[in-house]
């Protein structure tokens, strides 16, 4: 096989990728995609600290190049990404001037790990109140 034959097979790219989204703000928080690798399709989720992962849309592998939108609130950020190995450079583009694109670096999961940060537990129910106390019995009068 040779060097150009090698290097046009499609990267496999499903599982689990996280990186770490820096905002305009200094902060970060994390993201995990999870993706599913058909052929040259790709399907998909993102997903972030808040909410239910949302799905990718437009999916499309060549070789270790990669390309897929997501949609969510009116707005749509499509993604290029390039494969070496165990990581995936991103390009993100928006199609809104308010959000600016950016550059993100994924690292695959590794087996064994947490696919995504745990979600807060949802606060215990509160036990239900205990049964009222017994009458107590009436006194009794020395005779």
């Amino acid at each position: 096989m040779t060097f150009a034959a090698a290097n046009a097979r499609a990267a496999d790219v499903t599982g689990t990728w996280s990186a770490e989204m820096k905002t305009p703000d200094g902060n970060s928080f994390p993201l995990t995609f999870t993706f599913k690798q058909d052929g040259d399709k790709l399907t998909g989720t993102v997903q972030g600290p808040q909410g239910d992962p949302i799905d990718i849309s437009n999916g499309k592998v060549d070789g270790d190049k990669l390309t897929f939108d997501v949609t969510f609130n009116g707005m749509t950020i499509h993604h290029d990404c390039t494969v070496d190995g165990d990581e995936i450079k991103m390009t993100t583009k928006s199609d809104s001037g308010d959000f600016p694109g950016m550059q993100l670096t994924l690292k695959r999961a590794q087996a064994g790990a947490p696919a995504a940060p745990a979600a807060p537990a949802a606060p215990a129910a509160p036990a239900p109140p205990a049964p009222p106390a017994p009458p107590a019995p009436p006194a009794q009068t020395p005779q």
